[in-house]
């Protein structure tokens, strides 16, 4: 739609594009009104690209296409009708549509190494400042990428671009007008890096070895095709391709082992733009073929007159292979002679032994089968008679402990009752710690020994024991100790058991809790003392000692509890020439700093300020404070900082540029943070000295030389962007020399500190500081004399910053 602005509705102000077309219209009472059309206070009679319309009592002013000399203020007039609004042209940074379209639309395609160069033309109304931006980061120019621009174009170059240059860029252009950001997208494919690490060994046998690996990280933009498996022997320098995997496949199993070999794998991943570097495993030994180890001894389940059943357990070490069965022998108690049970191997652990000699004692043993062949015996089970089972033995009589020392325990027992002539053989002692159900067995003892010793026990060990008769029959029943029986502790040392959860350094917050454990050991418990720098312990600070560990707590550091606190242990004799043993560590109390002092401000050379301010009063505690100071530019402007990591309580600023107003401010810092401000309260300005000009005149008698002040150059109306500085300017002439004040709304402008007024020679300046919605509006500059005064009026637009 065409920008209209009906000047009889009081709408002051049309925005229009450069290019577009734009109508002003007026209506006036009487169609025999012949109105007139004004521009910057001109008469309108002609004007390029401009028409004047009369239709009726509507008067139109048409622009087919807006220009820059098409901006300013119109003014109507015509009849009883005088009204004016203003026309602002913007003309915002463009880029073609259709390289717009190719540029967002498809991705730009490069190869690692090779060079890029993004170059992208626009127009629009200058300056036009030009940003390239990667991961909302402001790229700049270094050693591989550079940011070119002109007044058409800007572009982006990468000399050898990488994987890490892929990603989403924005161009962003921008000028008084509006901003244009244009989306690219970079993709960089390479060769992907090597398959991730470690290489596992899934199986490594004497027939097979599996490894298997990960895919890559980064597949280098384009997807993985397969993976390369290449061997090394160890002890050679060649490496053997032994085939590929496709992509979903990460593991490889060769068959192309020699036993007991030792190998090295490679693993590299492809893609369509290569072969990645190798990922490399360590040693791995293909396994020899090896025969079962020993199981257990065989336990005797039951006996009858001719059949005894037995059961074993696999061995521990069951070969390169799995195990296919047991080879069970015998042999009568007292010969040397195994003869074979079965001419088979047994595939159970289990076997019912028949076909035996009522009232002999025989042993068994078996031997694990695998594919290598027979593995080691066992060895012999007890030996067990071919009879039925007679009544077995009662318990052992008077079973108790003797004596014992800090390593021992001596037993002693009476014989059990003896029934139907089953006499006693032997004893059998067995033991088991208290925290355990499994017994041991210590002793098997001829029927002669009533008592034993139990050795190789630890201080203070405690344990239950028990002893059972050993008859034809087998054993009796056991007969167990009622209570533990415990042996004598030595004495133990202290010593204070350092490890890394106990720290020699501590930084704590102020107002947080100080907690420290340290375990010990010894025997007596020895006696733990703690001191602060060589003192005892505050009142607020809690010690306590229990399980072989003392604690030290405070529940609120304070700064005063900065400093080196000891743990001393030392034994309980009390003559002073115990063993003692100390643990010292340091203690820091922290926090976020106070802020600085006051801040004074001198000009000791001339154009610089010298920023002093009082030190903090966390200096005391925090040898770590350093300080910030910033600066800003009247009140509305943003803070800047000046100086960082300064550790001494002055500053000295030198671009300062005359007229202006500074504002300072000061943090103190440290590693957990910053203080609040310390702020200077009035500005800083250091005032602009005017150039003197003289200029020596010859002096005419009777010639009147006064003139009323007139405009050279008037001023003109501006858009700009919140935030940023707005300069208007005009040139005045007249004699005397006119006097020049500013207005806005009718407000004198002179001393308000956020509008900075100049006038060199005729040549008037205003500078608005820091531009708000509040300032938008109409500008008066009025110059006088003792002849007239003469005035120019411009219309500031505000545009809100994007």
């Amino acid at each position: 739609s065409v920008p209209r602005c009906y000047l009889n509705k009081q709408l002051a102000t049309v925005r229009v594009l450069k290019g577009d077309p734009a109508e002003l219209s007026c209506t006036v009472s009487k169609d025999n009104v012949t109105g007139t059309w004004f521009k910057d206070g001109l008469k309108l009679t002609s004007m390029d690209g401009v028409v004047f319309e009369k239709k009726g009592l509507v008067h139109k002013l048409i622009i087919n296409k807006a220009e820059d000399i098409h901006a300013g203020k119109y003014r109507f007039e015509g009849g009883d009708v005088k009204t004016e609004a203003s026309i602002f042209v913007e003309d915002p940074p463009q880029v073609d549509k259709v390289l717009l379209k190719n540029l967002t639309s498809v991705p730009t395609v490069a190869k690692a190494g090779e060079g890029v160069k993004l170059r992208i033309p626009f127009e629009g109304r200058g300056p036009i400042r030009a940003a390239w931006l990667k991961d909302r980061m402001e790229l700049g120019d270094d050693t591989r990428i550079r940011v070119d621009k002109t007044d058409t174009c800007t572009t982006l170059s990468i000399s050898s671009c990488d994987r890490r240059d892929c990603g989403d860029y924005k161009v962003r252009l921008k000028n008084d007008s509006g901003v244009l950001e244009i989306n690219l997208k970079l993709v960089v494919i390479d060769k992907p890096q090597p398959p991730a690490g470690p290489i596992k060994i899934v199986e490594s046998s004497a027939n097979n070895i599996t490894i298997q690996w990960k895919p890559p990280k980064d597949d280098g933009g384009k997807p993985v095709q397969r993976y390369l498996v290449e061997r090394q022997q160890v002890g050679r320098n060649d490496w053997e391709t032994l085939g590929e995997t496709p992509r979903s496949c990460t593991s490889f199993t060769t068959s192309k082992v020699k036993e007991e070999m030792s190998y090295y794998f490679r693993v590299r991943a492809m893609n369509a733009e290569g072969v990645s570097d190798a990922l490399e495993s360590g040693e791995v030994k293909a396994a020899g073929k090896a025969s079962p180890g020993p199981p257990d001894p065989p336990e005797i389940i039951s006996a009858s007159r001719n059949t005894i059943i037995i059961s074993w357990k696999a061995p521990c070490k069951t070969g390169t292979s799995q195990i296919m069965g047991y080879i069970v022998q015998k042999r009568k108690k007292g010969t040397v002679t195994w003869l074979p049970v079965t001419n088979v191997p047994v595939k159970d652990k289990k076997l019912k032994v028949t076909n035996l000699k009522k009232g002999v004692q025989y042993e068994f043993r078996v031997a694990a089968v695998n594919a290598a062949g027979t593995g080691e015996p066992s060895g012999p089970s007890e030996p067990a008679f071919a009879q039925d089972p007679t009544k077995s033995l009662g318990q052992v009589q008077d079973l108790k402990v003797s004596s014992s020392d800090s390593t021992s325990v001596t037993l002693t027992w009476n014989k059990p009752e003896v029934q139907d002539g089953n006499d006693v053989k032997g004893y059998e002692v067995e033991m088991r710690p208290c925290n355990s159900l499994s017994w041991t067995k210590c002793f098997t003892l001829p029927a002669e020994s009533t008592s034993c010793r139990v050795q190789g026990l630890q201080a203070r060990e405690k344990l239950f024991l028990r002893v059972r008769a050993l008859s034809d029959s087998g054993p009796g029943e056991a007969s167990e100790l009622e209570a533990c029986a415990g042996a004598a502790a030595p004495v133990v040392s202290p010593r204070l058991l350092i490890d890394d959860t106990v720290k020699s350094f501590l930084v704590i917050k102020a107002g947080n809790p100080i907690r420290v454990k340290i375990p010990f050991e010894g025997f007596p418990e020895p006696v733990v003392t703690w001191l602060k720098d060589g003192l005892p312990l505050p009142s607020q600070a809690a010690m306590s000692t229990e399980d072989g560990s003392t604690q030290l707590l405070l529940r609120a550091a304070k700064f005063s509890d900065s400093g080196t606190s000891m743990v001393e242990l030392g034994d309980e004799l009390g003559d002073g020439l115990g063993k003692r043993e100390t643990f010292s560590f340091q203690v820091q109390i922290t926090d976020i700093p106070q802020p600085p002092g006051a801040i004074r401000l001198e000009e000791n050379v001339p154009n610089t300020v010298t920023v002093t301010w009082d030190p903090s009063a966390s200096e005391q505690w925090d040898k770590n404070l350093y300080y910030t100071i910033l600066k800003r530019e009247s009140q509305k402007g943003l803070w800047h900082v000046l100086g960082d990591l300064i550790y001494n309580n002055k500053f000295t600023f030198t671009r300062v540029v005359p007229g202006r107003d500074y504002y300072f401010r000061v943090l103190a810092k440290n590693d957990l943070g910053a203080s609040d401000p310390s702020e200077t309260v009035q500005p800083w300005r250091i005032w602009k000295k005017k150039a003197e000009f003289r200029v020596k005149t010859q002096k005419y008698r009777g010639v009147n030389q006064n003139q009323p002040p007139r405009f050279l150059v008037p001023l003109k109306s501006h858009v700009v962007v919140t935030g940023s500085e707005c300069h208007m300017s005009c040139a005045v002439g007249g004699h005397p020399p006119p006097k020049i004040t500013w207005y806005k709304d009718s407000r004198d402008l002179s001393r308000d500190p956020n509008y900075f007024c100049t006038n060199d020679f005729g040549v008037c300046s205003l500078v608005v500081l820091g531009v708000t919605k509040q300032d938008e509006g109409e500008y008066v500059v009025e110059a006088s004399n003792e002849v007239g005064r003469a005035f120019s009026k411009a219309f500031l637009a505000i545009k809100g910053n994007s």
